[in-house]
């Protein structure tokens, strides 16, 4: 097997590595922060590491593309009443919409297919 040659690997840890804060195309930003390697997409698609600050609401959005994630610390409460915590993985379907908030902060491993959809 030949060797991995460099460029062809990028290595973060969740806990030194720099976030980028994330703001909408609308240009709001609400203190969440991406960690993400896969520099040929748009940030927030794909794999990621998404953390959100103690007492944050995210906007409400549909998916377009599933949505999979796993809850590695705090908790998160969805807009319809259900609690996620560490260790919950969650899966959203194509076209589903919700919104998230967590009161004491929250990191998630994330996958997501394509850019959401703001919804009023």
């Amino acid at each position: 097997m030949k060797s991995i040659a460099p460029g062809e690997r990028r290595i973060a840890s969740i806990h030194t590595a720099e976030f980028t804060p994330f703001v909408y195309p609308d240009g709001v930003a609400l203190g969440d922060a991406i960690l993400q390697l896969d520099e040929e997409r748009e940030l927030g698609v794909g794999f990621h590491v998404y953390r959100m600050p103690p007492g944050m609401v995210t906007r409400g959005h549909r998916h377009n593309g599933h949505e999979q994630f796993l809850i590695l610390e705090g908790e998160l409460h969805e807009s319809d009443g259900t609690v996620l915590k560490a260790g919950d993985l969650v899966f959203y379907r194509d076209g589903s919409e919700h919104n998230s908030y967590t009161p004491g902060g929250c990191l998630l491993a994330v996958h997501i297919a394509g850019p959401e959809t703001p919804v009023e």
